[in-house]
């Protein structure tokens, strides 16, 4: 009876949130007491053997009441150990709509919970206490435009990636107003002169959590790779150019995200221009100006709906579109990032980078995803750096014709087909492994290439060069 339940569990774990009841929670050898900033943690055995998940770990203090709209905070100390067993709250945004293909393709079983307390993180791990061991470590951004998603979709999962020794990190950062909205006061009080880079800055204090606490988890933190998809791949980008990620960051992986460089296009960020952040503030004064809010303490009086719905109203009135999005401020960024790759002022380390076949199109049809790509890579070579591992991913998804969609790879590099919904193939699961390979490897030494594994070249001046991926 015990391993039917044991196996129940296994099969569902994909699709719940399996609480564990350690009680007392009494470290064993498989499963010990970690002392992390903040106090003493305990995670969840998972179903592969040797592989531990630690969920929901506070990385910052909540951005609520008077941090709300601060750069993140230190951990507030907890007493007694904190068992690691359920994942924390997605950050505020707004209801998926039901039968949109997204949410058919990723959250069937509807929106998560969502807070303005949402600075969590999650940790896979086959080598929990063992401090000595340095394993490699990849910390997951996760896309949605900076409005939507989380750490914890189902998707992601570290099991996988963990069994091949790379323990996985999964974030939730501050998203949309709560995450992004600027204003002159909130920049007056920042003591960087900075505001609206809330998301980003809480993406670097998981990246400093990392350097200080992932030791005790079996990781180094000398070996940080950084990967993220669509908005998420635009963070990968904005941290990699910021001169605050320095030896926090090793390596890097860009999925279908990239600005366009000079005389290739608008890429699927929409662009090549940041706002600047004096731009921006003028925005946020005028649509507080509209609502009679003049105060910081009227301002994080205000519900993040009564301020949208201000915006929206503003928006309305003066016929002016509205969005808040990170800004150039000259803390955090420090120009464009097209302009900072082409100058060479990006951190030197190895990049892997790619695209899917049927991905969002470049807005003004002037180039293709594959030419900027291209450029970028060409871009670091001309200052020395090693040319970027490019690929692009072709396979056109079973179970409707919507082909290598935005997206689509994620269930391939998480190892997660069995939560997928499509009709996939035993060829699918080969190529799951095969990218899984290749996307450790790199994460491990900087070079996707192993054992096993066919030939993926750089991309580079003498060599246009992109790594298929497809079912035999």
């Amino acid at each position: 009876m015990r391993k039917i339940v044991v196996l129940l569990i296994c099969v569902f774990s994909g699709l719940f949130v399996v609480k564990a009841q350690y009680k007392p929670y009494k470290g064993t050898d498989t499963n010990p007491v970690l002392t992390i900033e903040g106090g003493k943690i305990i995670g969840v055995e998972t179903c592969t053997p040797g592989v531990n998940v630690y969920r929901g770990i506070p990385y910052a203090a909540p951005p609520v009441g008077d941090l709300r709209w601060k750069e993140a905070q230190p951990v507030i100390p907890w007493v007694g150990i904190k068992c690691a067993d359920e994942f924390g709250a997605a950050a505020m945004q707004v209801d998926r709509t039901p039968g949109e293909f997204y949410q058919i393709e990723f959250f069937p079983d509807g929106d998560p919970v969502r807070s303005e307390d949402c600075l969590y993180l999650n940790v896979w791990t086959s080598a929990a206490g063992k401090t000595d061991t340095k394993l490699p470590v990849a910390m997951w951004i996760h896309g949605g435009g900076m409005m939507q998603g989380f750490g914890h979709e189902m998707e992601f999962d570290g099991e996988a990636l963990a069994k091949r020794g790379v323990i996985l990190v999964t974030i939730n950062y501050r998203l949309g107003l709560s995450g992004f909205f600027v204003h002159p006061l909130l920049t007056k009080e920042s003591k960087n002169h900075s505001s609206g880079n809330y998301g980003i800055l809480d993406q670097l204090a998981a990246l400093k959590w990392i350097n200080k606490n992932i030791r005790q988890f079996g990781g180094d933190p000398n070996n940080v790779m950084i990967f993220g998809q669509s908005g998420g791949g635009r963070s990968v980008q904005t941290l990699v150019a910021s001169p605050l990620t320095k030896d926090l960051v090793h390596k890097a992986v860009i999925h279908s995200s990239l600005y366009s460089f000079p005389g290739v296009g608008s890429g699927t960020s929409g662009g090549n221009q940041q706002p600047l952040l004096a731009d921006l503030e003028k925005l946020g004064k005028d649509v507080l100006d509209y609502g009679n809010i003049k105060t910081l303490e009227e301002m994080r009086a205000m519900s993040l709906d009564e301020l949208q719905d201000l915006i929206t109203r503003y928006s309305k009135e003066k016929n002016k579109s509205v969005s808040f999005i990170f800004n150039i401020d000259n803390y955090l960024t420090i120009g464009n990032f097209p302009d900072l790759a082409a100058a060479g002022k990006i951190l030197n380390i190895p990049y892997m980078i790619g695209y899917c076949g049927d991905d969002i199109k470049i807005a003004d049809g002037t180039g293709t995803m594959e030419s900027t790509i291209k450029a970028f890579s060409l871009a670091i070579e001309q200052h020395g750096h090693q040319p970027a591992f490019c690929y692009l991913f072709d396979r056109k998804m079973p179970g409707d014709d919507a082909g290598a969609f935005h997206s689509s790879e994620l269930w391939y590099v998480f190892g997660t087909l069995d939560r997928c919904w499509r009709p996939l193939t035993p060829a699918d699961y080969l190529l799951s492994e095969k990218m899984m390979n290749y996307w450790t490897n790199f994460a491990k030494t900087g070079d996707p290439n192993g054992k096993g594994l066919s030939l993926w070249e750089r991309c580079s001046k003498n060599n246009n060069y992109f790594h298929l991926f497809n079912i035999e």
